[in-house]
């Protein structure tokens, strides 16, 4: 699939099939993200993946919004790591969460090209989902990615309707 038509063809899918998604898939969306580039070369960004139906329902209890989450086959949790700046302030409050959204939309773009679709998801309490999945203290959950085939009913839809690029762009100044 062409990345251009990857892009405007991707649509989020909160109704997933039954089937897996096969090792080596997961291996190559999982390159993917890594592969985001990263400011400065910080690296904030790590993953943890769950494929346990009962840990994405304890999970998805920490968000709002989150019945996709456990109805997936798999969900891939995107985590903040701290990093000290020069002055000992974390960094990651700067870069990890640009970083952390571009690896998602790595994951996202890659899935779609291989007809897996996604769903994002906040975690609206950062600290019970940090005691879920068990993460280190200063780590923080920046979202959530739901993976899975889709169930057949949501892959045509239109997308809706986006502003006119003359009204999104502007050139120069404002």
């Amino acid at each position: 699939m062409d990345t251009f038509d990857a892009i405007l063809g991707k649509r989020d899918t909160r109704r997933f099939s039954d089937r897996d998604i096969d090792a080596d898939t997961l291996q190559r969306l999982l390159q993917a993200a890594r592969m985001a580039g990263s400011a400065r070369d910080a690296q904030p960004v790590r993953l943890v993946v769950l494929r346990d139906r009962a840990l994405r329902e304890e999970l998805a209890a920490c968000g709002n919004s989150t019945a996709h989450v456990v109805n997936c086959p798999v969900a891939v949790v995107f985590v903040l790591v701290p990093e000290l700046g020069v002055v000992g302030a974390p960094f990651t409050i700067f870069r990890g969460p640009f970083d952390s959204g571009r690896a998602a939309q790595n994951l996202m773009l890659a899935a779609w090209a291989e007809g897996i679709s996604s769903c994002p998801a906040s975690m609206h309490n950062g600290e019970a989902a940090a005691k879920v999945l068990d993460l280190p203290e200063g780590h923080i959950v920046a979202n959530v990615i739901a993976l899975g085939y889709p169930d057949g009913v949501e892959t045509g839809r239109a997308t809706r309707p986006r502003l006119p690029l003359d009204d999104y762009v502007h050139w120069e100044r404002w």
